[in-house]
């Protein structure tokens, strides 16, 4: 996925989940703009005074050319990506996992193809009484998915979730439960950082979700890692690998 207009920026502080404060790289000194934050997530250990973030620009063409015209946004610029020391940019914008798995099932990539040979994909796929991010017909198989983005490290691994998660917890028994019903289920984390190539549960944080995912996968939920490489302006999978 590419973010066609994006600015680099310097963070300074978030006053809340939805919004943080950036100095822009180019304006005048002391100059604070207010920018919409797409992860509700955490991220402590990345939202850091001083770190370098990239800014995607939510106005429109006409809004770019047309600055003084009314705007439909509170906020010009979404936070979506973070510069880490000692590994690189993350990508935190936490709408783009999906879209990159979509990418990656409508594609005919060898991960794509050994998993599934010819799929037919419904996303946002109404299951009990929630919904699940994917279900996959293939053949005689029915397939759900479920989508996690995966955005801490620690130690050259990746963790889920950076914030206690009941929404998570549930998605892991209606997998489990599915089974029972003739599913195959997956729980797919996207690693939206370089060089990681595995997630462990993050028990400190949630030690729910680490009971839970045990429990899961115990019962037969498969899980599968998605690779990526990150730019300041895109998110692009690498490969996806069965654990």
């Amino acid at each position: 996925m590419i973010y066609p207009h994006v600015e680099k920026a310097t963070f300074i502080d978030r006053p809340n989940r939805f919004i943080a404060h950036v100095h822009i790289d180019g304006t005048a000194d002391g100059a604070v703009e207010t920018v919409h934050v797409k992860n509700t997530g955490r991220c402590r250990e990345l939202l850091i005074p001083g770190v370098k973030v990239i800014l995607s620009d939510g106005w429109t063409d006409e809004e770019r050319l047309n600055p003084d015209m009314p705007h439909t946004r509170k906020t010009r610029y979404d936070l979506i990506t973070v510069y880490k020391e000692n590994l690189g940019w993350i990508n935190i914008d936490s709408q783009v996992p999906n879209k990159v798995v979509m990418e990656w099932l409508q594609s005919n990539s060898p991960s794509r193809n050994a998993l599934f040979s010819n799929p037919i994909i419904k996303p946002e796929y109404t299951y009990g009484d929630s919904r699940v991010d994917f279900y996959v017909k293939d053949g005689e198989r029915n397939i759900l998915i479920e989508v996690k983005g995966c955005t801490l490290e620690v130690d050259g691994v990746g963790y889920f979730p950076d914030a206690p998660t009941t929404r998570g917890v549930k998605h892991l028994n209606e997998l489990a439960g599915a089974i029972d019903s003739g599913y195959e289920t997956y729980i797919l984390y996207v690693i939206a950082m370089p060089g990681i190539t595995k997630v462990l549960p993050n028990g400190k944080t949630d030690p729910s979700y680490e009971v839970h995912y045990k429990k899961a996968t115990q019962k037969g939920v498969k899980t599968l890692y998605m690779t990526c490489d990150i730019t300041p302006n895109e998110i692009r999978y690498i490969d996806v690998n069965l654990f």
